[in-house]
């Protein structure tokens, strides 16, 4: 005799169902993020733009991992009608997840450090979510968890699922938009994308897409100082634990299971004092105001660049804006806080001042 077993539940379902339309509505409402042209000498032959993720409607590139993230939850039945969210984050991917929580009427728990920017916390707050902030970063995950068990909620754990919970092969993802916004330029493939690591989950989208498209554009990784990414990456110990970084968005303690190191080809340490004068630089260049992550990405496009000219190549360069400077007023926009914090950005700046004139980046500042 033949024996089943039902978990049939049909409410449930019609709820997510219209969870996923919802979802899938306000991705149809928005258009897609700009590619702008940063201002370089047309005689160099090197053409740099920056694809602008502020614009999403919650102002960073998490907006579309957030969007990601719900979706896998929901096709997983991990996320049931008022199922209360929880996740760990250093502020930016909560953002977008509180906005996606209140869309579809579900209570939100960010767990993130002390140390949080109150732009960032205030944002959580808007959007009807409440944030719960931990003194060591470290204890982020293991809080979150404990949060989600005492609660019957899901820890979306985007440190984990950032690289699985987007579609690298394409489907609207950021390496899909990238290239085909490129398709018209006079170096349509890129000799270079440039990105951070938080979860890992971009750099493993790009990565993967390059090498599935069978382009060779390379992929490099910038990582502010504090973080495990780049001595991870030196030596291949994914064991490697670290303070942790100032830079909000990017840099880790430790290696998070979504980094991937096979699909990067190169890896640049930034100092803070670089990023934070690479943000205002760029945000000199270009009039728009920028973050701190972006600046880390800046500095290390300018080293790639420096180093395209002493080789002769020519080509294209594309790395992102991450989210905007109106989320770091008591942080990199204050020069109160760079003394507090002991940064000087003075020669990182006057080093990036002189680069667009001599093309050439200084060594050891």
């Amino acid at each position: 005799m033949s024996r089943n077993v039902e978990h049939v539940d049909p409410v449930c379902r019609v709820w997510i169902a219209e969870a996923v339309r919802k979802v899938e509505a306000d991705a149809n409402r928005s258009a897609d993020t700009h590619l702008h042209v940063f201002p370089l000498p047309p005689e160099w032959g090197i053409d740099l733009y920056l694809k602008d993720e502020s614009v999403h409607p919650t102002g960073s590139l998490k907006h579309r991992l957030a969007r990601s993230l719900f979706l896998y939850g929901l096709a997983n039945g991990w996320i049931r009608e008022g199922t209360t969210i929880i996740e760990a984050s250093s502020g930016s991917t909560a953002v977008s997840e509180a906005y996606f929580a209140r869309l579809l009427g579900l209570p939100f728990v960010a767990v993130m450090p002390a140390s949080t920017s109150p732009e960032k916390i205030e944002l959580i707050e808007f959007y009807g979510g409440r944030p719960h902030l931990v003194e060591d970063p470290t204890t982020i995950y293991a809080e979150s968890r404990r949060l989600a068990a005492e609660c019957g909620g899901h820890f979306m754990d985007q440190f984990t699922y950032a690289e699985r919970a987007t579609d690298w092969r394409a489907n609207n993802n950021i390496a899909a938009s990238i290239f085909e916004q490129l398709e018209l330029e006079r170096y349509p493939e890129p000799a270079w994308i440039v990105v951070g690591a938080g979860t890992g989950g971009t750099s493993a989208t790009i990565g993967r897409y390059v090498r599935y498209r069978r382009f060779q554009t390379r992929v490099a990784v910038v990582d502010p100082e504090g973080s495990a990414f780049f001595g991870a990456f030196q030596d291949g110990d994914t064991s490697r634990t670290a303070p942790g970084s100032r830079i909000e968005g990017i840099g880790r303690p430790r290696v998070e299971p979504s980094f991937l190191p096979t699909v990067i080809d190169r890896m640049i340490q930034v100092p803070d004092a670089a990023s934070v004068a690479a943000m205002r630089w760029t945000n000199e260049v270009t009039g728009r105001n920028t973050g701190g992550s972006t600046g880390t990405n800046m500095w290390g496009v300018c080293e790639l660049i420096a180093e395209m000219r002493r080789t002769g190549q020519r080509g294209s360069v594309v790395t992102l804006i991450c989210d905007g400077a109106e989320r770091y007023r008591h942080t990199y926009c204050s020069d109160a806080w760079l003394a507090e914090q002991g940064l000087d950005i003075a020669p990182y700046l006057a080093a990036l001042r002189d680069f667009v004139k001599t093309g050439e980046m200084p060594v050891g500042i």
